[in-house]
């Protein structure tokens, strides 16, 4: 029979999440994105523990891409970072717009603008150019105010850093990738790999995490 979610190659794998047999290409593809997968799930098990070769160079590639972005973070803008991007991942254009990396550039800076305006002691509201980069931005900044809200402090220019890093990146990245979106899709592979790895035990982290 064919696998439920591409309807075209035979199914071979038992999903636990899903509770079907799927094809090993959506199970490959599809992991941690679009399917939920258990942690006792053994083809996620073993993904985890060997890689194919091709994934661990793409590995080697996103993150050698990235290091210039984050190598000079402290371990609370690491963590803001990764939240920031969480929340970029998850956003949802408005109708039929699709965020590109031009838009995660523009949402940045204009954030970013606002916070180092703000920590010289001047209101001022810079804002973003096209109209997925506004709605980005605004979702951003309430990010921010519900972070601190929860009792989490973060300053203002430790957030503009951390923002000015994606900016870079989003504008980097399409300098040596292809695409309108490469730094997006970078992201969503590192985040991805983020979620399948293991996370050793460590000591309550310094933010509140949304």
């Amino acid at each position: 029979m064919s696998c439920p979610l591409c309807g075209t190659r035979k199914e071979r794998r038992a999903c636990p999440a899903l509770h079907q047999t799927i094809c090993a290409v959506c199970c490959g593809t599809k992991r941690l994105t679009e399917i939920q997968c258990p942690d006792d799930c053994v083809y996620l098990t073993s993904a985890r523990e060997h890689p194919a070769a091709v994934v661990k160079r793409q590995q080697e590639h996103d993150v050698a891409l990235l290091l210039p972005t984050i190598e000079k973070m402290t371990e609370r803008q690491y963590q803001l970072f990764f939240l920031f991007q969480n929340l970029i991942a998850r956003h949802t254009p408005e109708g039929f717009a699709r965020l590109v990396d031009d838009d995660v550039a523009d949402a940045a800076a204009a954030v970013a603008s606002t916070l180092e305006t703000a920590a010289r002691g001047v209101i001022y509201e810079h804002t973003a150019q096209s109209a997925p980069a506004q709605r980005l931005a605004a979702e951003l900044k309430t990010m921010l105010v519900d972070m601190n809200k929860q009792g989490a402090t973060v300053h203002d220019r430790e957030a503009a850093i951390v923002l000015r890093a994606i900016e870079r990146g989003a504008r980097e990245t399409r300098k040596v990738e292809q695409g309108d979106a490469a730094y997006l899709t970078v992201m969503a592979r590192l985040l991805q790999r983020n979620r399948a790895t293991p996370k050793p035990a460590q000591t309550p982290s310094s933010l509140i995490i949304p």
